[in-house]
């Protein structure tokens, strides 16, 4: 017998079908070794010696796959194909060693795909360890670890609040602050165009745009003004027209390549709205049910027997003439690109998305997949696109209308891809001659402004990372969520946009560590990497260079103070911090004393803020993101209220509020209260801040026990209040207006959702073996499985709607026996492993050394 040792207990469950009784299939969870946060991790004076150390969590599965050796001869490593794969397979025969002197075999093996077809083939061709992969990786892992452990202490000392830097997330961080700055310097030019609503003398209708004016060919701002536009509105108007040409051309569009891991997280985010790391979770989970090829690949080639079974697919489902007469070959344009792997394709290409019993998420994924996959090898579409230019007599006024057929859709019949920039798609033109007269039905001019580059989504980042060639595909997911988890970044409505923290940290190491978020630099180094993968370079004189220059950047900031930093970023965010004002002063006065100049300061709990620097005469300060108009309203005197008391509007480092005199001696703290979201500075007055200054605002005794119940705005929006419950009102303004019927309504309609919500289930897994069913919940702390008086918490990465019968199983049974209330089930007590490791690292109080060594690998 052998033991076969995968990653997952999902990918164990589906091999060990295959492989049958003569073989024990077991889980690492993932990898089982890693540097410790410690100093002295990598001994950069010994040749970068790498110290590693089992995780806490992972010397159960270790111990596991050592005691099934006992019996065993042969152990077959079947991680994943890839330079991680490789590096968890290394991981595992160093950690087993003791456990595999006696005589012991061990044996690589890898597959594209999980079926029962290519596993038997893999283990039909064991070979060793590639030492290269695993250089590879242990070059990436030093390079990260160095830079993590030795730049984010500096971060933590000269710029308070700053959480740490990653190798290749501080440059993906850059390229979110640098297009902010570039929409923030953006100066919109006016245009104008002009437009007519043209007929046929059969009287069908068209469209057609104005392109020559006065015999000259118009470039887009040439009409610049609102009366310009009217003067060629009249010289459209003032002629008549003819159909001066009609040209006619054929066009063929050709499919797009099939998914890679860069293009399937960009097509998900756009036709789904998904990011790249729920994109790749349901992909993972697509590939161990064995339904898709292996999904962290940078190739789009396909196996020749794939592409005969996609063609052999397209015959049947569309017929002949959508099969080309030769199959398609595609060949990658990345940087970078080195992986030797297929394309994500399915296993199976008769598998039609109808036919599989998939969750939401992985349905939409894996019908995305097999559509491309399909269309890839299709034959292309024809089109005819035709140009009409119709014009006056005299030359002086052309308009041009264009149009597009699709005379045969080819691949378009199953798929077309998404766009990043929609435009306007040329719609068909009716019948129109050559010499007729075009009627005018109207004449109109459009207003038109230039626009900023947009801002970034994480579709068009991950392509734009692609092109720069900066990380890997494998590390996109990770390196997106570590920038948002860090708060230097944040997604509204799909777009990124970075934070405070984020330009402060970007402003930081673009002026004292340049270099290493410089986007050549950091693409040059992937490449040396991938050299390293190759066989063509040393490892650890990539790690000595590096290491060279690094360590002597770090070296100079040393003597850096606090101050000196404040300035310099200060000096380079100068154009976000202080934007011109309306009516043309010095952005930088303070705009309260008018003697003091703002300045950036930290505060002492972290986190920084713009201060006058008339600082203690003048307290003014207000948050760095807030500018502009908001800044330009000031602090100012709004009125008094009835006992002849100034209310004042000021702006603090939290925002702006309202406040009831002033500081003294004997009233340290005056009343105050924050402005609600939505509500501006410049439209304060009087009214408003007494009503909010006199919150919470009682409504009367409760009917029920005469309780008083009360409305206000706290720390989670506008809410009711009855004795000690809450209950969260949907606008500010109803704070106050609501009445008592109103608020019994909120407060017992509040009982009864969280009544619902602790009683029905998000989704029912099934029965225990031991009976009773499985469900998972939404709790008050995050979603958790419920089995009778077991409760167990999903892993911070595990999404609700993901869980299956096997994981909640797991997760339930490990809860069972740590709390000593129920026996777990003796068919599944092998399996209850996983959540051991997430919850030691969630739980216990060692755990605060588990994220700077997640940090570590994801880092980038």
């Amino acid at each position: 017998m052998a033991v076969v040792v995968v990653e997952s207990p999902a990918k164990a469950k589906t091999i060990n079908k295959y492989l049958g009784s003569d073989y024990t299939v077991l889980a690492s969870y993932g990898h089982v070794r890693d540097l410790p946060p410690k100093d002295g991790s990598v001994d950069t004076d010994h040749e970068f010696a790498m110290l590693w150390e089992v995780a806490a969590d992972s010397r159960k599965h270790v111990k596991a796959i050592a005691d099934a050796l006992k019996t065993d001869d042969t152990l077959i490593l079947a991680t994943d194909p890839d330079r991680e794969g490789e590096a968890i397979s290394w991981h595992l025969q160093e950690a087993l060693a003791s456990s595999l002197k006696k005589g012991k075999t061990v044996r690589r093996v890898t597959f594209n795909a999980i079926t029962k077809a290519a596993v038997l083939e893999a283990m039909a061709k064991p070979r060793d360890i590639d030492a290269r992969l695993v250089e590879a990786y242990l070059a990436r892992r030093a390079l990260d670890y160095l830079v993590g452990f030795n730049l984010s202490p500096v971060l933590w000392r000269k710029l308070p609040g700053a959480k740490s830097a990653g190798r290749v997330q501080s440059v993906c961080l850059r390229l979110i602050v640098e297009r902010e700055m570039e929409i923030e310097a953006f100066r919109a030019r006016e245009y104008w165009s002009v437009k007519a609503q043209l007929v046929t003398p059969r009287g069908a209708e068209f469209e057609a745009r104005l392109t020559v004016l006065g015999g000259k060919k118009l470039d887009r701002y040439d009409i610049s003004t609102a009366e310009a536009a009217e003067l060629a509105v009249q010289a459209v108007i003032s002629r008549d027209l003819t159909v001066q040409s009609v040209e006619a051309k054929p066009a063929t569009r050709n499919p797009s390549a099939p998914f890679m891991t860069s293009t399937l997280q960009q097509e998900a985010s756009r036709k789904f709205g998904m990011g790249a790391k729920a994109c790749m979770s349901a992909a993972q989970r697509l590939y161990e049910a064995g339904h898709i090829t292996y999904m962290r690949t940078d190739g789009i080639d396909m196996a020749p027997e794939a592409v005969m079974a996609a063609r052999d697919e397209i015959k049947r489902r569309f017929g002949a003439d959508y099969v080309p007469d030769s199959p398609r070959m595609y060949k990658n344009k990345a940087k970078n690109a080195q992986e030797a792997h297929e394309c994500i394709r399915p296993t199976e290409m008769a598998a039609s998305p109808d036919g599989l019993r998939l969750e939401a998420d992985q349905r939409k994924l894996y019908e995305l997949i097999w559509k491309r996959t399909l269309a890839s090898q299709m034959s292309a579409a024809r089109l005819e696109r035709t140009t009409v230019d119709v014009g006056s007599a005299d030359g002086q006024v052309t308009l041009r209308a264009t149009g597009q057929v699709v005379m045969f859709d080819g691949f378009l019949a199953i798929y077309e891809e998404g766009r990043d920039d929609e435009g306007e798609d040329d719609g068909r033109l009716p019948q129109i001659m050559q010499g007729e007269p075009a009627k005018k039905q109207g004449v109109t001019p459009e207003q038109h402004f230039t626009q900023p580059p947009p801002r970034y989504t994480e579709a068009t980042l991950v392509k734009r990372m692609e092109e720069l060639g900066i990380g890997r595909p494998s590390t996109y997911a990770s390196v997106l969520t570590t920038i948002q988890d860090r708060e230097y970044v944040r997604k509204d409505k799909n777009r990124l946009f970075p934070e405070d923290k984020g330009r402060l940290v970007t402003a930081f190491l673009t002026n004292y560590f340049k270099r290493y978020v410089e986007y050549d630099f950091t693409a040059d180094l992937e490449a040396e990497l991938d050299d390293v993968s190759a066989g063509d370079r040393n490892y650890k004189e990539v790690l000595a260079r590096f290491w060279r220059d690094f360590s002597a950047a770090i070296a100079e900031t040393a003597d850096l103070r606090i101050g000196e930093v404040l300035t310099t970023i200060d000096d380079f965010l100068a154009p976000h911090l202080y934007p011109p004002r309306a009516d043309g002063s010095d952005p930088r006065v303070c705009p309260v004393c008018h003697a003091g100049r703002l300045h950036l300061k930290t505060s002492r709990g972290g986190g920084a803020f713009i201060g006058c620097g008339n600082y203690p005469e003048c307290r003014y300060t207000r948050p760095i993101s807030v500018a502009g108009d908001e800044e330009a309203a000031g602090e100012r005197v709004l009125g008094e209220d009835p006992d002849g008391v100034p209310v004042w509007l000021k702006t603090g480092r939290f925002g702006p509020y309202v406040q009831k005199g002033e500081a003294t001696e004997e009233v340290p703290k005056p009343p105050r209260a924050s402005l609600p979201k939505g509500w501006s500075p410049a439209d304060m007055d009087l009214e408003k801040a007494l009503r909010l200054l006199n919150l919470p605002r009682p409504i009367g005794p409760h009917p029920d026990d005469g309780v008083l119940v009360e409305a206000g705005i706290g720390r989670f929006g506008p809410y009711v209040k009855h004795g000690s419950k809450y209950a969260n009102l949907p606008e500010v303004d109803e704070v106050f207006e609501i009445g008592m019927n109103r608020a019994v309504e909120v407060l017992a309609s509040k009982v009864v959702r969280g009544q619902r919500a602790a009683a029905e289930p998000l989704k029912v897994l099934g029965d225990h073996p031991d009976g009773g069913v499985m469900s998972v919940m939404a709790g008050r702390y995050g979603p958790y499985v419920k089995w009778e008086k077991v409760f167990a918490t999903l892993p911070k990465e595990m999404e609700p709607e993901s869980v299956t019968f096997e994981d909640a199983l797991v997760l339930v049974n490990e809860k069972a026996l740590k709390g000593g209330k129920k026996k777990a089930a003796p068919k599944r007590a092998a399996t209850a492993k996983k959540p051991a490791a997430k919850k030691t690292a969630a739980k216990k109080p060692a755990a605060k050394k588990a994220p700077a060594r997640k940090t570590a690998k994801t880092e980038e």
